[in-house]
């Protein structure tokens, strides 16, 4: 080894502090699996600390701040965007975390890159997506989680090359972060997993490989049920006051409420355990919670309106990328400016061998609302 002030010791003083002071449940730099092409360690960041960057400098994560969480209008500055939520998330679990002596740099990268695959229009958008991949019968789905994967390794740019090259935990924390299994009170790390079990596992929901990745996994619900209230609450869909009594005595009667009441809970009942767990009690009413929020928001008539909207403009533009060749795009100079951008994204696709509907889906799952919304206008309206 060097000897002090060579380059290198940053990041082995940083590493020999992990392994002397993390619990004993939580994962070292050191005891990464590493990444898929080895690279020379930097001198002052750990495996971890690199990735954050690598996820916060990249154009995916920038198109977060215009993309829906639920309510479409990301230039509305009271309504919560996906960077918003990423954020939120990044702060509770990190809080969790740090209570529980866990891989803080881990919980942040993995919580900044665990939406960056989401469509335009949040899951509108996805569920749009995928009606029309099996109408076209293109032999695959979309899944926000995989396609976050899919982001990372493959589509996302990093130094003029496409993939971000991250580390295996922070691939699995982002692959395994599903926040809609709402009936999951104890996660227990799947230690054993492999570098094969990633996408199978993620179709799956089946849990991630770290505790840090559980540990965002539980918060992805805390971080988006009470703001999800809010914003309906300007909507004029709900209140916390229309909340069944019974889960705000058990919860709370505002967004801080329930999430200081859920994050305690974690803390409390995950210490020095090698699961994340919320008690029963807790988790049961963060489940009735959810439930009412379907029935009150997501299944809520203006929602299911603007979710129709999504659907006719994703198809739109779906049928334009598919038969570019017809003149779709010609109507305005909007739509032949729309149309080379397009055919620039095809001829630098990372995967020349990929079908023209696995590459259209990821063009159209890269796009901000906004972004889609002007493309949809210039090529239909002239």
């Amino acid at each position: 080894m060097e000897v002090a002030g060579q380059i290198g010791l940053p990041r082995l003083l940083k590493e020999q502090t992990e392994l002397q002071h993390l619990s004993p449940y939580a994962t070292a730099s050191v005891h990464s699996r590493g990444r898929k092409r080895e690279e020379q360690d930097c001198p002052v960041r750990t495996m971890f600390e690199r990735d954050t960057g690598r996820i916060l400098y990249s154009m995916p994560f920038r198109r977060l701040r215009q993309k829906t969480q639920v309510f479409f209008n990301p230039r509305n500055d009271h309504i919560c965007t996906r960077m918003e939520h990423v954020l939120y998330v990044m702060y509770l679990a990190e809080t969790i975390g740090k209570a529980l002596n866990l891989n803080q740099d881990l919980i942040r990268s993995i919580s900044l890159g665990h939406d960056l695959g989401h469509a335009p229009f949040g899951h509108a958008g996805e569920e749009a997506l995928n009606r029309i991949i099996k109408e076209e019968q293109g032999g695959f789905t979309f899944q926000h989680e995989l396609h976050s994967l899919r982001t990372v390794d493959i589509l996302a740019e990093h130094k003029d090359r496409y993939g971000l090259n991250l580390s295996f935990e922070v691939r699995d924390g982002i692959a395994s972060h599903c926040g809609e299994k709402i009936d999951e009170f104890v996660l227990t790390p799947w230690r054993d997993k492999q570098e094969k079990d990633l996408i199978p596992g993620a179709k799956k929901h089946l849990m991630p490989a770290t505790l840090e990745g559980c540990v965002v996994r539980i918060v992805d619900r805390i971080a988006y049920v009470g703001r999800d209230i809010e914003d309906a609450f300007r909507a004029g869909l709900m209140s916390f006051e229309d909340i069944p009594r019974a889960i705000r005595n058990e919860l709370g009667s505002s967004n801080s409420a329930i999430v200081n009441t859920l994050v305690m809970d974690v803390i409390s009942q995950s210490y020095q355990q090698d699961a994340i767990i919320m008690s029963r009690a807790k988790g049961e009413a963060l489940q009735e919670l959810i439930q009412e929020n379907y029935q009150r928001i997501y299944l809520s008539e203006p929602i299911m309106i603007y979710e129709d909207m999504v659907h006719n403009m994703i198809r739109g533009l779906m049928v334009a990328y598919l038969r570019v060749g017809e003149g779709a795009f010609f109507n305005s100079t909007g739509g032949e400016l729309a149309l080379k951008n397009f055919n620039q994204y095809m001829q630098r696709h990372p995967e020349p061998e990929a079908s023209a509907l696995r590459k259209i889906v990821d063009y159209i799952a890269g796009m901000t609302d906004h972004y889609a919304t002007a493309t949809f206008k210039a090529i239909y309206q002239t």
